[in-house]
């Protein structure tokens, strides 16, 4: 399960910005891992499903939004590797039919549970899960796939990463590949997240629960690039995407890589990151939330 033949690529990014002050860019590409588990999903889901493999579960059950990379990718995950899927939605006026990402994990065979956002809320409850647990027999991971397994995973490109580097920058949602991050990094590098949703507390509680205390100090969250919140976007975050794809030829998505690399270059703009520095920025997938944003937006933002 979750073989893949070579790691994924280590692209210098080219920018008179970067030229300016002595910094060096590359974008770690782990959006083309696979082209349906895409992204630092791959990473997060590896160790759950093994587990869940090992423990002789049948059926995966896990939680996400309306247009969740997670939930995309968990359908994929569980038609691939033999599994059944539950994904229990938030929104109960929505349907299978509602965007591209449902529709796409009604076709992979996830069975779709539509609550309100409400019940939605009671996602963490140890009764809440105990019950779903015990009614389906499931192997639940969390919303995000943000776990102690998904850490394993993730702190797998750390080795995929030949070159020196300062830092390692990420999107923030529910903390799991931040945590996984900079639980293998060394005392003098440090991992940089960039908040895709606003909470402050929110996220430095996430990230607190699943990362040991001695690697508490190898890592930061940057708030000031959310954008209005999760999904929120302006005009600037969407030129920056658009200009972004016609100087490098690399898609990124408005609800996390948009935000991280946008709020990247500003800081370096700022001075907030010191010259002379190297940084790898993870480009963590995302890409196929883009359809159902593009139609609801009218936008035509890029995927390939």
């Amino acid at each position: 399960m979750f073989e893949k033949s070579a790691p994924t690529p280590l692209v210098p990014i080219h920018d008179e910005l970067l030229e300016e002050k002595n910094i060096k860019l590359f974008l770690k590409r782990e959006d083309l891992i696979d082209p349906d588990i895409s992204g630092n999903k791959w990473r997060k889901l590896k160790y759950n499903l093994i587990k869940a493999k090992e423990q002789d579960k049948e059926i995966i059950l896990t939680f996400g939004g309306a247009y969740s990379n997670h939930i995309a990718a968990t359908a994929a995950a569980a038609k691939r590797f033999g599994f059944q899927a539950i994904g229990v939605i938030r929104g109960e006026e929505l349907n299978e039919n509602s965007n591209p990402t449902l529709q796409k994990a009604h076709e992979n065979g996830m069975q779709l549970l539509f609550v309100s956002r409400a019940d939605y809320m009671f996602r963490t409850s140890p009764h809440w899960l105990t019950m779903h647990q015990q009614e389906y027999s499931a192997f639940i991971i969390p919303e995000g796939g943000s776990n102690h397994l998904a850490l394993q995973g993730v702190k797998e490109i750390l080795s995929e990463i030949d070159t020196p580097f300062d830092y390692i920058t990420c999107p923030v949602g529910t903390g799991g590949t931040l945590a996984g991050l900079a639980s293998g990094l060394q005392a003098h590098q440090k991992a940089l997240g960039f908040a895709s949703l606003a909470g402050e507390d929110y996220l430095e509680k996430l990230v607190g629960q699943l990362l040991a205390p001695e690697f508490h100090e190898r890592q930061a969250i940057v708030h000031d690039y959310d954008f209005g919140g999760y999904a929120k976007h302006t005009p600037k975050l969407i030129e920056f995407i658009q200009n972004f794809y016609d100087q490098h030829g690399i898609p990124l998505d408005p609800i996390y890589t948009g935000k991280m690399m946008y709020g990247l270059f500003d800081q370096i703009k700022k001075g907030k990151i010191e010259e002379g520095k190297t940084i790898v920025a993870v480009h963590t997938g995302g890409l196929q939330g883009i359809a159902g944003f593009n139609e609801q937006y009218g936008l035509n933002l890029k995927t390939i």
